[in-house]
């Protein structure tokens, strides 16, 4: 048998399961691991400004590739660091290993500088967490790969034992792994589930991350045409049905939900498809007494002595959509003519108005210069509910954001690991200048990886969300100025180039130079932030 180092089988088995970029910030530890990614075809280790960044780029790989992604830190606040983007990818449901290093087995629960329990910080914040022996450690990492990508995908952590890296071990491969089957779902519930839908007089489809996750696309849409149903969205469900297709009836929570509203709270019946709740319980929504028929790989989580459910489908989705789908062709009572109106009305709400520069007209104009098939990625804050409900989303996948662990400063590293993972593909990002600087120290990694991807920042100098909540109470606007006025400043940060537009024409020419630059570029909208104040925050429960 060959002999190697365990470093050596920790970077292979990583680089053999497909993972192609580990991101984080080095510890002594983690030298030889970085050594072993130098010295290895086909893997690198991008440093980054921050762990929390690594994290948040490892959860967008993870979503693009469909392999987990890896990021690293090291003990104590490296590990702390890293957790804001390792909960992301749970509560995100993107697949991910978090390595880390671990305190060496004699000095585990003893008075260590940076010393804490990793294995217990990581025990919420993930679906499972383990370390690595020397002999056993591609072993290891095959399973954390597949409890990452099994059932919901999530964050797995993995301990690697200070002092361990260099121990000669003999050489292993990672076989392939076999994600956990999805059970069958139970003959009888299809049958209940069948008459459920049979009986109701307005079904209404919910679609949510879950359905992405199953690739049924093209069934919910068939499904909707052959019954007349109107589709809600959930946000990180956005392009499972275009925006102008007649049985589009929005999206849950985002602006303007109190519209959308209009339609659900016709309904009698609740069929929803791979629903998550982490995005928006369902009890903020649906009225009092509404039916759920629920289809998806978990049971459903909602109060059952509000809301009746009728039906519930646990396991493997596409067999009851089938079911629904053999049911005879017959339109349900829903007037798509009213509904068609409603979302007309929406949208133009939604649409930049003249003689006033807002994050409505910004998105108009980004949203025609950036390529249908290019990523767009987003921050958390006022402009993500504008997104969720504007932004024309051609497929899954070509909206980036984070609803389930809505981390500011997620916006900036997700878009660093879009362009890593879709070199070919014109990707940008929309932030607000008060996320941009949680991660701003990430425009170093843009800049020494020469991304090309364009940042938009939306400068109004206000925490517009919680401003209007406080304007809501008659409290005074207190601690949410992002500064008194003005830009982010300079000419440049970090060497990217920055360009200020004040108005739409001055965007559009900024964002078209943007989009052909070789590396990263930043364009600064100047906006009035009072657009928000009639969109977001609605009413989402009739």
């Amino acid at each position: 048998m060959t002999s190697t180092t365990v470093a050596r089988n920790v970077v292979t088995g990583l680089r053999d399961l497909g993972v192609r970029h580990i991101f984080g910030v080095p510890s002594g530890g983690w030298v030889d691991y970085m050594e072993a990614i130098r010295t290895t075809d086909g893997i690198d280790f991008v440093l980054t400004s921050h762990e929390g960044g690594a994290g948040f780029m490892a959860d967008v790989c993870g979503r693009l590739t469909g392999v987990p992604g890896a990021c690293f830190g090291t003990f104590g606040p490296g590990a702390t660091n890293l957790a804001t983007g390792i909960g992301g990818a749970t509560l995100d449901r993107s697949p991910m290993i978090a390595l880390t290093d671990e305190m060496p087995a004699p000095l585990r629960g003893r008075t260590v500088q940076m010393g804490i329990d990793h294995q217990a910080l990581f025990a919420p914040l993930t679906k499972a967490t383990m370390r690595i022996a020397a002999g056993s450690a591609v072993d290891t990492l095959a399973d954390a790969a597949r409890i990452a990508l099994s059932g919901r995908p999530g964050a797995v952590h993995v301990g690697l034992p200070q002092g361990m890296s260099a121990e000669a071990v003999e050489a292993a491969t990672i076989g392939a792994v076999t994600v956990d089957p999805l059970p069958a779902p139970d003959a009888a519930a299809i049958d209940v589930l069948v008459a459920a839908f049979a009986a109701a007089e307005k079904p209404v489809l919910a679609i949510g991350l879950g359905a992405v996750h199953a690739k049924v696309q093209d069934r919910i849409v068939a499904l909707a045409e052959r019954f007349g149903l109107p589709v809600l969205l959930t946000p990180m469900a956005k392009g499972m049905v275009a925006e102008d297709h007649p049985n589009y009836a929005g999206v849950l929570f985002h602006a303007l939900s109190d519209t959308v509203g209009l339609t659900h709270a016709e309904a009698d019946l609740v069929v929803a498809v791979g629903y998550d709740p982490i995005e928006f319980n369902y009890e903020s929504w649906m009225k009092d007494g509404l039916a759920l028929a629920s289809i998806d790989v978990a049971p459903a989580d909602i109060d059952r002595e509000t809301h009746p459910v009728a039906a519930e489908v646990v396991g493997a989705i596409t067999p009851a959509l089938d079911a629904l789908f053999a049911l005879p062709a017959e339109a349900k009572g829903w007037d798509l003519a009213a509904l068609a109106e409603r979302k007309a009305a929406m949208f133009a709400k939604l649409a930049g108005q003249g003689g006033r520069f807002g994050p409505c007209a910004a998105l108009d104009v980004l949203r025609d210069v950036l390529p249908d098939d290019g990523i767009m990625t987003c921050d958390v804050g006022a402009h993500t509910h504008l997104i969720g409900q504007h932004w024309r989303t051609p497929r899954p996948g070509t909206q980036i954001m984070t609803n389930g662990w809505s981390a500011m400063g997620f916006g900036l590293p997700a878009a660093i690991a879009a362009k890593l993972c879709r070199p070919a593909t014109p990707v940008c990002c929309v932030v607000g200048d008060g996320g941009f600087l949680m991660t701003v120290g990430e425009l170093a990694t843009a800049a020494r990886e020469k991304l090309p991807i364009v940042i938009v920042v939306f400068t109004d100098n206000d925490l517009a969300l919680i401003r209007i909540k406080q304007e809501k109470k008659a409290n005074p606007i207190y601690g949410t100025p992002v500064r008194a006025e003005g830009t982010i400043g300079g000419p440049s940060l970090f060497g990217v180039p920055v360009t200020v537009a004040r108005d739409p024409a001055e965007f559009r020419a900024a964002l078209e130079a943007g989009f052909a630059a070789d590396g990263p570029v930043i364009v600064e909208a100047l906006l009035d932030s009072r657009e928000y104040d009639e969109l977001v925050l609605r009413k989402d429960k009739p």
